[in-house]
């Protein structure tokens, strides 16, 4: 047996990573980059990751490339964390404020959103020679033209651009919110399908570009569908009927609702694959699963044993489901548990696409010497939300949550339950000052009241 043999047979074992050459993560060809985003989808509801609900196509691309144990959001709630993984920078630095999701029936929030001078990764890989496309969910605005995706680097946009939709009717509540490059219309189908198929015509479609595709499910978030007696909307999960026959051991009805709609996603997400092998494309293609931040229990999502959920920065509200695949530079059967966030994604994409980030600011890092090689930082990642603060340096957690003060170590305590911070002063020092900097580096502004 050959050397490269064996590593790979210890590493599918759960033995060791092989890592690969740093000249495997700069490609001679830009690769294609495929980005999943799903909805409110938490630790606790990924197969890989432990979940009860199976997820085969999603664990297959950690099969097939890396499974990330310690990865992060830059915010644990739908708005803020689009904007941190478009721009690569901190929602804090968003001109209108984007800490909370924008709300779709609220007046104000038709005058906010992502502004021009906002660049995202995806008018970055367009000027490199990208075809660019967002299939989905936009969420950060939707009261003008510009803040619409085809405004914003996107050759091709498709989806709805408010934070959830009834998924029989493609409606938020009884309003029509679905576009295709920014003229109204009303497809026919179950949204998670009606996804899906868009997303195989994007990636069948006969083009020299490489693509970069932001495929942004809606599931399994909750659907805005219509009370018509009352004449109000509802929140209610919609799960295909087929879909809910696969669960019958699940009893809490919530809960089966909740993974009939996680089994439309992962069958679409197993469609889309299937047809970039068709296409002979998979094997120069970087694809990314990743979900927008932590389950919400009261719709049946799930954290467990993490601490904390959605719209929280407790690690279970910001610390998400994640798996990579990348043929020939991300080794198969990899697990990497380096802290790893949304941030991250711009500068790597520039990075194997050959654009330069020289003069941008941006507040993640290229994360393929990590998911590639093997290494390991010691970095700070942070946040700033409405609802409280938080920094983990290390394996050190710092959060201020109201008038709480906590410190927790993650690598004894990834739970979260055990606060030294009245034991560990000198450490939350340290944690509270590194916050503190990256706060000065904001631009002022007047905090908004949480949505």
């Amino acid at each position: 047996m050959n050397i490269q043999r064996l590593l790979l047979t210890l590493l599918l074992l759960g033995g060791v990573t092989a890592p690969a050459q740093a000249k495997d993560w700069r490609p001679a060809t830009q690769p294609n980059i495929l980005v999943i985003f799903s909805d409110d989808q938490g630790q606790h509801d990924v197969g890989c990751f432990g979940s009860e609900i199976p997820t085969p196509n999603i664990d297959r691309i950690a099969k097939n490339g890396v499974k990330l144990t310690d990865f992060y959001v830059a915010a644990p709630v739908c708005t803020p964390s689009r904007f941190g993984l478009l721009t690569g920078t901190y929602p804090n630095r968003s001109q209108d404020n984007l800490l909370g999701a924008l709300m779709f029936l609220e007046g104000r929030d038709k005058h906010r959103g992502i502004r021009p001078q906002e660049t995202t990764i995806a008018e970055v890989l367009r000027e490199a020679g990208y075809r660019t496309g967002l299939i989905g969910k936009w969420h950060l605005g939707h009261g003008a033209p510009e803040f619409l995706p085809h405004h914003h680097g996107f050759d091709y946009a498709f989806g709805s651009t408010g934070g959830c939709n009834d998924y029989f009717t493609t409606h938020y509540g009884i309003t029509p919110d679905w576009y295709r490059n920014g003229e109204r219309i009303v497809p026919p189908g179950y949204v998670t399908d009606i996804l899906t198929d868009e997303a195989v015509h994007f990636i069948k479609r006969p083009s020299k570009q490489p693509f970069f595709l932001y495929l942004t499910y809606t599931a399994p978030h909750f659907a805005k569908g219509w009370d018509p007696i009352n004449n109000v909307t509802t929140n209610s999960m919609q799960s295909k009927v087929e879909h809910l026959k696969r669960f019958p051991e699940i009893k809490d009805p919530l809960r089966r609702e909740f993974a009939g709609m996680v089994a439309a996603l992962d069958d679409g997400i197993g469609k889309v694959m299937k047809a970039l092998r068709a296409s002979g494309q998979e094997e120069n293609t970087l694809v990314i699963f990743v979900t927008d931040n932590g389950g919400d229990p009261k719709y049946g999502g799930s954290n467990e044993p993490f601490r904390g959920v959605k719209n929280t920065v407790y690690e279970g509200g910001v610390r998400v489901p994640c798996v990579m695949q990348w043929p020939g530079h991300i080794p198969p059967g990899t697990i990497s548990s380096q802290p790893l966030t949304t941030l991250d994604f711009f500068p790597t994409f520039c990075e194997i696409a050959g654009v330069s980030t020289s003069g941008r600011r941006l507040d993640g890092m290229n994360f393929l010497p990590a998911v590639v090689e093997g290494k390991n930082y010691t970095r700070e990642l942070f946040w700033r939300m409405l609802t409280g603060d938080a920094l983990r340096s290390g394996d050190w957690k710092y959060l201020q949550i109201g008038k709480e003060t906590m410190l927790f170590n993650l690598a004894k305590d990834p739970y979260e339950q055990n606060n030294l911070a009245t034991k560990e002063p000198g450490k939350l020092a340290e944690l509270q000052a590194a916050h503190a900097k990256i706060v000065s580096s904001f631009s002022p502004r007047i905090e908004t009241s949480s949505e």
